[in-house]
């Protein structure tokens, strides 16, 4: 099949990119690129390398956080000629704590189509290969860059069950996980994800007491981007309660949202905040 024969006029196709290694684009990626009319990029200079690898040509337009919105005009006005474009950010899959979410609900709101074009992700590769037990996760994306709002969201995250999947830059990378020791203790597990597919990609898995050590003991291992993994809180059971205040706890779930239903079983029970509310998420998990 010819690339051109994959592609619908007048559709915004949103394209995952490698986070690395250029070989981990898809086969369906490097024909759509290859078939469209324009390419829409986060920097036009990262995604011309890309497409020079594979010795494809487009015609570029950058779309970035800071321009977003006037971009996804002139996207729609080419979709609006019957042209295919293809949106791509720097590295990984679009509108994944990159630029991308207005551009598609501009383009939806307009009534042309929007096809998905899946491929890498740092969140899945670095799950995939951390060790650490995660049918359920929480996608985190970045924490603020100061150290009171990161404290005060992870504070937020302290009885989450599931792990949760952050992404730090190198200049943050020991404050945030110092941070992640303080507020979450030294026995949870976490899995740091670095430079994933690149030359000196590593993973290592860890308790969070030895993660600030380890990182410090080679300047190398603050290097790159970084992708972090924190098992989740460890889910006090319903033996842990009382018969009465479990009783209570299930009538008052049945009415009340989660946090008022623990609020009032605390003040009725006298048992600790904290241990009923871990046992209402396994009985209310959403």
């Amino acid at each position: 099949m010819h690339p051109a024969d994959t592609i619908t006029p007048a559709t915004l196709y949103i394209v995952a990119t490698p986070i690395g290694n250029l070989r981990d684009i898809t086969l369906r990626g490097l024909d759509v690129l290859a078939a469209i009319d324009v390419v829409a990029a986060e920097d036009t200079r990262t995604t011309r390398h890309l497409l020079a690898h594979f010795s494809i040509t487009k015609q570029m337009i950058a779309v970035h956080q800071h321009n977003e919105m006037r971009a996804a005009e002139r996207v729609v006005n080419l979709l609006g000629t019957g042209k295919t474009v293809a949106f791509v950010t720097d590295a990984g899959t679009p509108g994944i704590s990159d630029p991308g979410a207005t551009l598609v609900k501009f383009v939806r709101e307009k009534g042309y189509n929007v096809v998905p074009v899946p491929g890498a992700s740092a969140a899945i590769c670095a799950l995939s290969a951390s060790g650490i037990h995660a049918p359920r996760f929480l996608f985190y994306g970045f924490l603020p860059a100061s150290p009171g709002p990161r404290r005060r969201e992870l504070e937020e995250l302290k009885l989450y069950p599931h792990s949760v999947v952050f992404y730090e830059a190198p200049h943050r990378i020991l404050e945030s996980v110092s941070d992640l020791a303080d507020v979450f203790g030294a026995h949870r597990q976490l899995a740091i994800g670095r430079e994933l597919t690149k030359l000196f990609e590593s993973i290592h898995t860890c308790t969070l007491g030895d993660a600030v050590a380890w990182l410090q003991a080679d300047p190398n291992r603050q290097r790159g981007e970084f992708v972090l993994i924190l098992s989740g809180a460890e889910a006090a059971t319903d033996r842990e309660l009382s018969d009465q205040t479990l009783r209570t706890l299930k009538l008052l779930l049945k009415d009340l949202p989660l946090k008022q239903a623990v609020k009032v079983a605390a003040e009725i029970s006298g048992q600790s905040k904290n241990k009923i509310y871990s046992v209402a998420l396994t009985l209310k998990p959403d």
